[in-house]
């Protein structure tokens, strides 16, 4: 039997600081293309699951140890990353400490998720969108 070609999967974190006023969260500006601010994630390694691959990519560009709370939703969007097919696996987590940039994080700030003012790469508008939905009514909103 043929091997299906298939999307290559990716997870985010909405990693929220909820020691500090107003719980922000944390974004990063990306060294690569496609540039501009992005909820810390990236690709899932064979041999891992979704949730080790998002406490790794979260550890990696923010140094901080995240607990993950709840699965926000799956986006699956053929034109969310120009450089092809992704589906990623959105979740909120939170920690404590200072967040630094590294791996591929050129920066790193914290926002308040209801008035994020800068450029955001991917789908990444749409997901926040999402994220103050649940914030304010508690309720996910499942993606197209």
């Amino acid at each position: 039997m043929t091997r299906p070609v298939t999307p290559q999967l990716t997870v985010d974190v909405i990693i929220e600081m909820p020691l500090l006023d107003d719980k922000p969260i944390i974004l990063i500006e990306r060294k690569y293309e496609p540039h501009g601010w992005a909820i810390p994630g990236g690709f899932v390694e064979v041999g891992e699951t979704i949730a080790s691959a998002a406490r790794r990519e979260a550890r990696e560009e923010t140094t901080l140890d995240v607990e993950l709370d709840v699965l926000l939703g799956i986006y699956s969007n053929p034109q969310r990353d120009f450089r092809g097919h992704t589906v990623c696996a959105v979740f909120i987590g939170n920690a404590s400490g200072r967040p630094m940039a590294a791996d591929d994080a050129k920066d790193i700030a914290l926002f308040d998720p209801f008035n994020v003012d800068v450029e955001l790469a991917f789908d990444h508008q749409q997901i926040l969108e999402d994220y103050c939905k649940y914030r304010r009514d508690g309720i996910i909103i499942l993606p197209e």
